[in-house]
């Protein structure tokens, strides 16, 4: 049975020491699960009994193309306008709970692995009906329209309902989850999920244009972040920005997953004088 790190909220006692791995860099930044208290996160309008960490947004030297929260939505809680974008596009993960998505008028229950893609100007609502809390990620984009091409629909499936693409010349140590069909030009953003089994590895340094959220879902593993070798484990989160050298190897002794955001298939911007 698949399981999804959660944030635990709360306070560390006056007598934890301070030293953690919370790393920001220019080339990548680690948020450790450890900083993501109660005091750190945010309230945001037209939500009602919710609570979001905000673990990246778009800010000079940070991330560029993207914001990704966890919300968590205490009984009875939600909202009827959770995007105030219209330009928005999002993607919506279940980690803990019942979330229930309501989309262009068709309710869906998402269980955890629960996985939505919201097209900009999509209608949908969410609440939360059961007595416990639902915390789930939000990954927002500002979408890049090309003419010739219709903007991608909306869907709600799960992730045990898709069979993991095994990388080339793995042996099923590396897989990808993916939601969407990556030669669709529709879409300008991937959100998937990576899994490596124990001792899998990336075995090289992959140096490329897109830019990376990584939230560990499971497991534990050492992750090369440009120049740095880094132990992060499930509830960590890296940002690493375009061209930032990354690696890893899986430690074990369980599976290694982590929901991983990518900006693709568009041309690069060019500056103008």
């Amino acid at each position: 049975m698949t399981s999804y790190y959660a944030p635990k909220g709360g306070l560390p006692p006056q007598t934890q020491l301070t030293t953690d791995r919370a790393t920001f860099t220019e080339a990548y930044a680690v948020i450790p699960k450890g900083t993501m208290s109660d005091i750190v996160t945010s309230y945001l309008p037209h939500w009602n009994k919710t609570r979001a960490w905000i673990i990246a947004r778009p800010l000079s030297g940070f991330a560029e193309t993207f914001s990704q929260y966890i919300v968590e939505l205490s009984p009875q809680g939600g909202s009827d306008r959770p995007e105030m974008d219209p330009a928005a596009e999002g993607v919506v993960f279940v980690v803990e709970g019942l979330l229930t998505l309501t989309l262009d008028g068709e309710r869906h229950h998402m269980a955890e692995g629960g996985y939505a893609f919201l097209p900009p100007g999509t209608v949908w609502t969410v609440e939360n009906t059961s007595a416990e809390a639902v915390k789930f990620h939000w990954i927002r984009k500002a979408y890049e329209a090309v003419d010739g091409i219709p903007a991608p629909k909306a869907f709600v499936t799960n992730e045990q309902d898709i069979a993991p693409t095994v990388m080339p010349d793995t042996n099923g140590a590396w897989a990808t989850t993916r939601f969407v069909d990556v030669t669709d030009l529709s879409h300008d953003m991937h959100v998937t999920i990576v899994t490596f089994q124990p001792g899998g590895v990336i075995p090289f340094a992959e140096t490329h244009v897109m830019e990376h959220g990584l939230y560990v879902l499971e497991g534990k593993a050492v992750y090369l972040l440009n120049r740095d070798w880094v132990e992060v484990e499930a509830g960590d989160f890296m940002w690493l920005r375009a061209f930032c050298p990354q690696a890893c190897y899986a430690g074990g002794p369980g599976p290694f997953r982590y929901l991983l955001y990518k900006d693709v298939n568009r041309h690069a911007r060019l500056g103008r004088p």
